[in-house]
């Protein structure tokens, strides 16, 4: 059985915090770990890892481990030497899953989010056809076990699967995706092309407003959820989860209270009916809570 730990938003996280709570995960059950260089946790990821290696709770090929590339480092002669640094940072010697964070890219440097004297981002021209070969050097190199992408429609999709030469093709698409984000259309295309959906924000957000739309109400609020969580003696975190899981969503909750850690974990006891799963499906909003404020024109 997976399931699946987010271990950070774009934010840093309070030192020691995400240590102890992969180590929590780990022992609830959780073995896929979801991370990123920009999260500047990967270094307490891997310690967590290891430690519960060392103790025999989990062998290291019990562990997913997905990684991610930065908007910074698109050029091809840097997405190795990016990998190679991340798995330093982990003492892993690969990654089960490496992603392109986003698909579109930032002016190379030491500077993770650059910015002219105006305030506003520097992008770069990105070849995404030369970014997927290098990472299908990485693939063949060992380094990491697969690869995919975050954040792409299915124009940017179909641009890597056409691609004239593909060795191997994207297996999953990491977007968010939510009872009020259902995303039909782009769930339905990767299915057809057999590329997993991996659901980020699956319980909605925090209401941080630098970078959450906060015009939407909260997700685990709403009566539907709620309503359907009482009959199963559930929360309407716990329901938000099962309905993913039951379209075929990979989910990966982001939690830092032992808790809740453990109480996202429950949702295999039980399951939704036909009529349920309507009931949430009808909930889509099209709305994100993500406001990706570093698209160009955001």
């Amino acid at each position: 059985m997976q399931c699946y730990m987010h271990d950070s938003a774009y934010h840093e996280t309070p030192k020691g915090s995400c240590l102890e709570s992969v180590k929590i995960a780990i022992d609830t059950g959780y073995r896929h770990i979801d991370g990123a260089f920009v999260y500047f946790n990967e270094h307490e990821v891997g310690q967590a890892i290891r430690e519960k290696i060392a103790e025999g709770r989990i062998k290291r090929e019990d562990i997913f481990y997905c990684g991610k590339l930065w908007n910074t480092c698109h050029p091809p002669e840097l997405v190795r030497p990016t990998l190679e640094k991340t798995l330093k940072i982990l003492q892993l010697d690969y990654v089960d899953l490496y992603i392109i964070e986003l698909p579109m890219a930032f002016k190379p440097g030491d500077a993770l989010y650059p910015k002219d004297e105006n305030g506003k981002f520097i992008y770069h021209e990105t070849d995404l056809c030369a970014t997927w070969e290098a990472m299908e050097a990485c693939k063949d190199a060992g380094l990491a076990k697969s690869i995919g992408v975050s954040n792409f429609n299915r124009r940017q999709l179909e641009m890597i699967l056409n691609k004239p030469g593909l060795k191997h093709k994207p297996v999953s698409n990491q977007v968010e995706c939510h009872p009020y984000f259902t995303q039909p259309k782009l769930l339905e295309f990767c299915r057809q092309h057999d590329i997993v959906i991996v659901g980020y924000s699956p319980l909605g957000t925090s209401r941080d407003e630098t970078w959450v739309n906060v015009s939407s109400p909260p997700l685990l609020k709403d009566p539907v959820l709620n309503a359907i969580g009482k009959k199963y003696n559930k929360t309407a975190a716990q329901v938000a989860l099962r309905f993913s899981i039951q379209r075929g969503v990979v989910v990966i909750p982001k939690s830092f209270n032992p808790q809740r850690i453990r109480e996202n974990f429950q949702i295999f006891d039980f399951s939704l009916t036909d009529e349920e799963m309507k009931e949430i499906a009808a909930l889509n909003k099209n709305v994100r809570y993500v406001e990706l404020l570093i698209w160009p024109g955001a």
